[in-house]
């Protein structure tokens, strides 16, 4: 039978979506990349934030159209849309035949194997539970770069996020598991690790007494094969001198972080839940750039949320031209049932959420623009992602940018370069986020 698979949200959420394909194949399914062609659907939904969840639901909706019309046979909500409206799915949406928790993503052959045996059913996990299926995962990000989930759900409990309600607490995997997920990554080819999870620096912690994200990214770099390993979700208060220093010593892990730091306002940061204050951030960001000189530092923030002053937006325009962030994404504020923020008083227009995003990204992109520009002169290994072919140009990444969120490097070369390869490129010029350059080397050392 034809499977069709839609994944949604964030690349935490992909990496399941990546297991269950996994499953989905080692049980003799055949995948499908044409919904017109699928007898199952599966929507692996989204629900972080009112667009994340709008995209669910629409998605759900216009798969279920194939239900009505007969051609599809089994139509399954998954992940975290599923999680937290497990119900009214089920009442709302009477197309669909299960729905599959964050935590039951495992059982997703048995649960289409139920459908089809005439049951609609749910199937929820406790958030206590760590999915662990033994199964090599179906890589979609292409064959040399891919995600490594190193553990599930989070403590933090900031008051404007829902995280923690539809994954749970902080639960590691253990380290020899994540081991052998990476070795198997490479052997499959892959040579660029993005190591996230909802915050990569409290890795061990609930396994083993103390944060061991170091030791993990130390014994990473010894697997044959892997070339760069990204950090992201990178809590500030967590890092370490520790972290720090592997950051600088192993070759392998690239001089990139993701902080999510949300705002910079003292007042803000405390009603948001964070554990920082301005001064903390600051500190950070300077012994990180002391340490480690090259570091791209990335970050998002929240603007609009409840009772933020436009003198407090305006500290947080000046700590962003401050800070000068290589990359910086602006969220405006959503409010989600079931947290705190959302029955917080002084809640800000959508319209002026709106403007003042606004105003923030239009500040870093001057920023951006001109950290772009600074990079024409520099050599850098890069790695290859494809080629224009309408442009005779090629496209790849730097270590500053990571998939899909962060820019390119347009590369001009005189012999044909294969996805997947890295070379060693002369950046000659800019153009906004993005970089262009030409090949000094065919194959980067």
């Amino acid at each position: 039978m034809n499977i069709y698979f839609v994944s949604l949200g964030c690349d935490k959420n992909l990496v399941d979506s990546e297991v269950m394909l996994g499953l989905l194949t080692k049980q003799g399914y055949t995948l499908t990349d044409d919904e017109t062609k699928a007898d199952i659907i599966v929507v692996n939904t989204c629900s972080f934030i009112h667009d994340a969840k709008q995209e669910s639901v629409d998605t759900l909706l216009e798969m279920a159209e194939y239900k009505k019309s007969g051609q599809v046979k089994v139509l399954i909500a998954a992940g975290c849309l599923a999680q937290r409206y497990q119900q009214e799915i089920l009442d709302e949406i009477t197309e669909v035949d299960a729905v599959v928790g964050t935590t039951g993503y495992g059982d997703i052959c048995q649960v289409i194997d139920k459908v089809l045996q005439g049951q609609r059913l749910l199937d929820i996990h406790s958030l206590g539970e760590l999915p662990a299926p033994d199964v090599r995962r179906v890589i979609t990000t292409g064959g040399y770069s891919s995600y490594l989930k190193i553990a599930e759900g989070c403590d933090k409990h900031c008051s404007y996020c829902i995280i923690p309600k539809i994954r749970g607490e902080y639960r590691s995997y253990p380290m020899e598991e994540v081991l052998k997920q990476a070795k198997d990554l490479a052997r499959a080819g892959i040579k660029e690790l993005n190591i996230v999870a909802q915050e990569t620096t409290m890795y061990g912690k609930d396994l083993y007494g103390a944060k061991v994200f170091p030791e993990l990214l130390r014994r990473l770099c010894q697997i044959d094969g892997i070339r760069w390993i990204r950090i992201l979700y990178c809590y500030p208060e967590e890092i370490t001198d520790e972290l720090i220093q592997v950051i600088r010593e192993e070759e392998k892990v690239c001089h990139y972080l993701d902080l999510p730091i949300q705002h910079a306002n003292d007042e803000i940061l405390k009603r948001m839940g964070r554990r920082t204050t301005r001064k903390d951030l600051e500190n950070v960001i300077q012994k990180l750039r002391e340490n480690i000189p090259d570091i791209a530092l990335r970050t998002t923030l929240i603007t609009g949320f409840p009772g933020e002053t436009q003198q407090q937006h305006e500290e947080l325009m000046d700590f962003v031209e401050r800070m000068g962030f290589d990359r910086l994404g602006v969220f405006t504020y959503s409010p989600e049932e079931g947290t705190a923020a959302a029955t917080m008083p002084d809640q800000i227009p959508e319209e002026e959420k709106l403007r003042r995003q606004d105003e923030l990204m239009s500040l870093q992109q001057n920023i951006a623009f001109d950290i772009s520009a600074a990079m024409v002169g520099r050599t850098l290994d890069v790695l290859v992602e494809g080629k224009l072919p309408e442009e005779g140009v090629y496209i790849g990444r730097t270590y500053k940018d990571a998939p899909d969120v962060d820019g390119y490097i347009f590369i001009s070369a005189r012999e044909e370069l294969l996805s997947g390869s890295f070379v060693t490129v002369r950046v000659t010029a800019s153009h906004e986020y993005d970089l262009i350059g030409e090949v000094i080397y065919e194959s980067a050392k």
